[in-house]
């Protein structure tokens, strides 16, 4: 049996493979390196991964992960799932890889991830052959909903938000301004606090401007400071996976036909795409 997981910095979405190829489905919160230590993962692993699963069936771990940009990220989770997957061989990679392999398969292509971060990348049919740093959360994942949340909350902070928003906002979630700087600047995990306040920016259909603005802003900034900086991109297709990219599709259509760009694929999760990817090229 093996495992394929894809894990954001919010959720992680579990695929458990037998030799059938029967498909066993589950979720864990998500686990960023840069946001979270081995021994947080190996603790919230033991604690909600299911508890009839047969680890010492599991021969193979794929997780594909948020914040792996390089070896010594892949090998604190690495490390922390082996305390865990003891019976398996595990393979720690990018999630960007995992947005390519479900949108693209083998071919080549432009991918991008927006959901609570941003990232973006050329692949060429096996791996990343070119990427743009999103600069994570506090210096850029434009177009993100950590980004898209941020924008909300300084326009709440500054009285920015139209009356009716506001009321919505404080009926909703009663967040001081004081709570919300405790949130941002002394507890952890900052960035999925920003990120939540997206899913308000896409249940407020009763200000549509304002938050069809917000939004576009967003998506703008997300063309204007990475994907127009990625050589020709106005020939590629843009293909994405995220809620955000999903849930706000059709703004980011429009924002990329005012940059030039079509559009590809668009799905919420990489999870099924992902499970089909390795079944029929069985390769790491």
């Amino acid at each position: 049996m093996i495992i394929i997981a894809d894990g954001g910095s919010t959720k992680t979405n579990w695929c458990l493979l037998n030799d059938d190829n029967k498909k066993i489905y589950f979720n864990t919160e998500g686990y960023n390196p840069y946001f979270v230590t081995s021994a947080y993962v190996e603790d919230s692993l033991k604690k909600n991964l299911p508890e009839d699963l047969e680890f010492d069936k599991i021969t193979e771990v794929y997780f594909y992960g948020a914040g792996v940009h390089n070896k010594e990220k892949a090998d604190q989770l690495k490390s922390a799932m082996s305390t865990v997957f003891v019976h398996s061989e595990i393979f720690v990679g990018h999630d960007l890889l995992a947005a390519a392999r479900a949108l693209l398969g083998k071919s080549t292509g432009f991918a991008a991830i927006l959901g609570t971060g941003t990232n973006t990348g050329i692949y060429d049919g096996n791996e990343i052959a070119f990427q743009i740093d999103s600069a994570a959360y506090i210096l850029g994942d434009e177009g993100s909903g950590c980004y898209i949340g941020k924008k909300l909350l300084t326009d709440y902070l500054r009285g920015y938000m139209p009356q009716a928003v506001r009321d919505s906002f404080w009926e909703t979630f009663h967040l001081t301004p004081d709570d919300i700087q405790e949130n941002v600047y002394s507890k952890p995990l900052a960035n999925r606090f920003c990120a939540s306040f997206s899913k308000f920016v896409y249940d407020n259909t009763d200000n549509i401007a304002y938050t069809h603005n917000l939004v576009k802003t967003s998506f703008t900034d997300f063309f204007k400071n990475i994907v127009s900086h990625y050589p020709d991109y106005k020939t590629l297709e843009l293909n994405c996976i995220g809620s955000v990219a999903y849930n706000f599709r059709n703004v980011l259509e429009e924002v990329a036909e005012e940059f030039g760009m079509k559009m590809g694929t668009i799905i919420r999760s990489p999870i099924d795409n992902l499970v089909k990817f390795h079944i029929d090229h069985k390769v790491a």
